[in-house]
């Protein structure tokens, strides 16, 4: 069976995902070729699969950040303009995506994030070829945006479901949420786990210990507003009042000011020992972050999963979570971390502080989250893949 997995961002988070899934389809017995966005992230790695970076983007990381308040305004202006050219541009590539795609007639195709409205009518072009077309669907709700937006996506959002033949979701929770939003059978859909992300220990050349002995609760991953880092930093007030601790930010800027986080965090008195690195993080330097966290922090106040407990489960590292999601099934209270509830400042600052003044009870929690992780791995998840493409293709 020839799947082609599509997946434009040749840099972050869902590449990561998609490169660990590509390998475990192949080692299910299937010819997949992994087609991205020509800055591939992880093109130095050893592959068991086809990978074609031909999706000519810009690069999705790793941008240059403001410096001042005047730099921040000046960058976000540049962009308004920006984004109209790139709209042009994204819409010619999928058309090239769409003719390659045609061309080379897979018996599936696997997409990830679908983030316009225009592109179901590409999706219908490939379908009325006779291919059959399937979504790990990361998303399906507008999380950072509201009002216009958020009822654009919402309303325009079906016409891309309606041409997958079988749309993943992560989780029983998000699958049941889907449904309630969306007017599509119950048997298009099915419920998988999100995979381990030991693709960052293969990475790591070493485990050292962290030369900082201070304990440490470590943000990592893109800074969006559903996130909850003005939590977060509110919420660090009471810690430093309780324990002395370091708190680390580290993730690129995608719709929260870095500045404006600074600025709090100096307004309420915590700034000495808040360090926030507003840069994307390269998936090399990701071991580094995890050995120096004592607690690894998720203050979302919404999500569908994430990647990031995955990485802290990989490297026996604690976790401190908002019970949204798939966190709120995937973390065990107690076990392997504590959960709290979104935009509960106080309840975070008792979390944290729990556990960064019992070294002890960290170690016994990241212990029970690395035995966690291990239960994630990509290759069942690939087998029932592939067998239910499969089913659909016969």
């Amino acid at each position: 069976m020839r799947i082609f997995v599509v997946e434009q961002d040749g840099g972050g988070g869902l590449v990561h995902y998609a490169y660990q899934l590509c390998g475990a389809l192949s080692r299910a017995g299937a010819e997949v070729t992994l087609v991205t966005g020509q800055h591939y992230e992880l093109e130095h790695l050893p592959h068991s699969f086809t990978v074609e970076p031909r999706i000519r983007l810009w690069n999705p990381v790793g941008s240059s950040l403001p410096d001042s308040r005047l730099a921040s305004i000046m960058v976000r202006t540049f962009r308004r303009f920006r984004r109209g050219f790139r709209g042009i541009r994204y819409a010619y590539e999928w058309h090239r995506l769409t003719r390659y795609l045609l061309g080379e007639r897979p018996d599936v195709v696997q997409f990830s994030t679908i983030r316009f409205p225009f592109q179901a009518l590409a999706l219908r072009r490939l379908r009325r070829a006779g291919i059959t077309l399937t979504q790990i669907c990361h998303e399906f709700e507008s999380r950072d945006h509201g009002g216009m937006t958020r009822a654009v996506t919402l309303r325009r959002s079906p016409a891309a479901f309606n041409t997958f033949d079988r749309i993943y979701l992560h989780g029983d929770g998000n699958r049941s949420r889907f449904h309630s939003i969306f007017d599509l059978p119950d048997d298009r859909t099915r419920s998988i786990p999100h995979g381990d992300e030991s693709l960052f220990l293969e990475l790591a050349e070493s485990l050292a210990e962290p030369a900082d002995a201070i304990p440490t609760a470590l943000f990592f991953g893109g800074l969006r507003p559903s996130k909850g880092l003005d939590v977060l930093i509110a919420a660090w007030k009471q810690v430093q009042h309780e324990v002395d601790a370091k708190l680390m930010i580290c993730g690129e800027p995608e719709g929260v000011d870095p500045i404006a986080l600074r600025e709090q965090a100096e307004l309420i008195g915590v700034a000495a020992s808040v360090e926030i690195d507003a840069r994307y993080q390269p998936a090399e330097r990701v071991a580094d972050l995890m050995t120096r966290a004592t607690v690894v922090v998720l203050p979302y106040r919404s999500a569908t999963a994430s990647g990031v407990l995955q990485v802290a489960y990989a490297f026996g590292v604690p976790v401190v979570a908002s019970a949204v999601g798939t966190l709120a099934e995937d973390v065990k209270h107690g076990e392997t971390g504590l959960l709290v509830e979104p935009d509960d400042s106080p309840g975070l600052s008792r979390a944290l502080v729990q556990l960064l003044s019992d070294p002890t009870e960290a170690a016994r929690m990241g212990a029970e989250a690395r035995r966690a992780g291990e239960g994630f791995g990509w290759d069942p998840i690939a087998e029932s893949i592939v067998t239910d493409y499969e089913a659909l293709a016969s």
